[in-house]
């Protein structure tokens, strides 16, 4: 038994052990190759967060998608950097929008060369993704262009907030599945797809991926206030810095207009502050640590992974399905 793929995942099976270590080994080295550029300069910083590493959560989902059909079709590998590619790309935005200076446990790319490179960095991604995306066939490229749309659609959403009546935490789940959820979702079914899976089977690991990846984003907000920078390998509190609301945050102010105790909405109020300060931040942090509101948002967390777990119960029994069973349980972990 080896400890595979992002937080330890176990795998029982040597076949299958097998098989996904040899493909995202396969993966990395897609990753590398499809991030060269004649400009030295651009392979640098196309490189820099492929070489500090990740959890390669969208690779893996790709490889045990593939279980349940031809693991050996020649698509399965390039899908899977494709996603991964997509992924990073975002990351490289993200930054910029929420001026992270640490991703991955080094500086953030924007930090390192600036917002206007770090911005280009992504782009460049985003076109390598593409060009390897053109040659597995227009109904990937469909798909891919339809995640894109939704994860845009999210991060605009996330952007303008709710509108006037929309309940906040409704609208963030809503956030969440778009930007987060659309492309895990994806990696499931570009995986089950591109080895030649039956239909229904996709579907099923398709619903699998959305919700195993609000899940997987609901542990990241525990995270980022729970956690600190060794554990995560980034900045804790980034979101709350930019003022960004998060689930624990959410739920926070949701508990504070129900109950109206002094104590919730104090804290709201410094949540409010200017949190760039490092004092108010934090404090701040060390408050919301200490809060239910964090308890709830990890109760969250476990209701999407069960929800994941449920999703694939239409699959016929299998190490592959044991493995996908195991990563709703290891996202929960991940949460506390």
């Amino acid at each position: 038994m080896t400890d595979v793929g992002p937080f330890g995942l176990s795998v029982r099976d040597q076949a299958l052990e097998a098989d996904v270590q040899a493909g995202l080994a396969a993966v990395e080295e897609g990753l590398l190759e499809a991030t060269k550029s004649e400009v030295p300069f651009i392979t640098e910083a196309a490189q820099h967060l492929v070489r500090a590493g990740g959890k390669r959560f969208r690779p893996l989902l790709v490889m045990l998608a593939a279980q349940f059909g031809d693991r050996h079709a020649p698509g399965i590998v390039p899908s899977a950097v494709v996603v991964e590619l997509t992924h990073l790309a975002t990351l490289y935005h993200d930054d910029v929008m929420d001026e992270a200076a640490v991703r991955r446990g080094v500086d953030s790319a924007n930090t390192r060369w600036g917002n206007s490179v770090a911005v280009l960095t992504g782009d460049f991604l985003f076109a390598r993704a593409s060009h390897i995306l053109a040659d597995l066939g227009p109904e990937a490229v469909r798909v891919q262009a339809e995640a894109f749309e939704r994860l845009v659609t999210g991060q605009i959403l996330e952007t303008a907030g709710p509108q006037d009546g929309r309940d906040p935490v409704e609208h963030y789940l809503d956030v969440l599945g778009g930007k987060t959820g659309s492309l895990v979702a994806v990696s499931c079914r570009f995986g089950a797809m591109m080895s030649g899976a039956d239909e229904t089977v996709v579907d099923v690991l398709t619903q699998y991926g959305e919700r195993l990846g609000v899940a997987f984003q609901l542990a990241d907000d525990v995270l980022d206030i729970a956690s600190d920078s060794h554990e995560s390998g980034k900045t804790p509190g980034t979101d709350l810095r930019e003022g960004i609301p998060t689930l624990p945050v959410l739920r926070l102010r949701e508990r504070a207009a129900r109950l109206g105790l002094a104590e919730d909405l104090a804290l709201c109020e410094l949540l409010d502050s200017d949190l760039t300060d490092d004092e108010r931040h934090a404090e701040a942090l060390r408050l919301l640590r200490a809060h239910p509101a964090l308890e709830q948002a990890r109760r969250d967390t476990v209701r999407y992974a069960e929800d994941a777990r449920s999703a694939l119960a239409p699959l016929p029994e299998c190490a592959a399905k044991t493995a996908l069973v195991e990563l709703c349980d290891a996202v929960v972990h991940r949460a506390g």
